[in-house]
């Protein structure tokens, strides 16, 4: 139905930057707020960046002026370009995207999220 494919995990040392993409596929009609959040061990899943349609954003207070969450409409696709990475950013990445879907002959509103991406960052 959805299909969210994430890339662009992987371990980095402290100081260093990241990219992750996500890329949403299959009977979506509309792709509302598209984000990004993470689970550290042993801790609930966060919030770190939302983006609308309209590029309205928003970040974890954690993140604000390190990470910068961008969108192709044309392409739905989400990034998040993570800078000045700390020990404490390592956790499994998810993408999720708010979007209107078809289902068989009408169409609905659900939350879909991507399998996860790795991201360690080494002190």
């Amino acid at each position: 139905q959805v299909q969210l494919v994430e890339s662009g995990g992987g371990l980095v040392q402290a100081g260093g930057s990241l990219r992750l993409s996500c890329a949403a596929s299959g009977s979506i009609l509309v792709t509302n707020a598209m984000g990004w959040y993470r689970q550290a061990p042993g801790k609930q899943r966060e919030l770190v960046a939302t983006i609308t349609s309209a590029g309205s954003t928003n970040y974890a207070d954690s993140v604000k002026g390190r990470f910068t969450i961008s969108r192709d409409n044309a392409k739905n696709t989400v990034n998040l370009q993570m800078n000045s990475l700390k020990p404490e950013d390592t956790a499994v990445y998810y993408c999720s995207i708010v979007a209107v879907v078809v289902i068989r002959s009408t169409h609905d509103v659900g939350t879909y999220w991507g399998q996860g991406t790795q991201v360690t960052v080494s002190s």
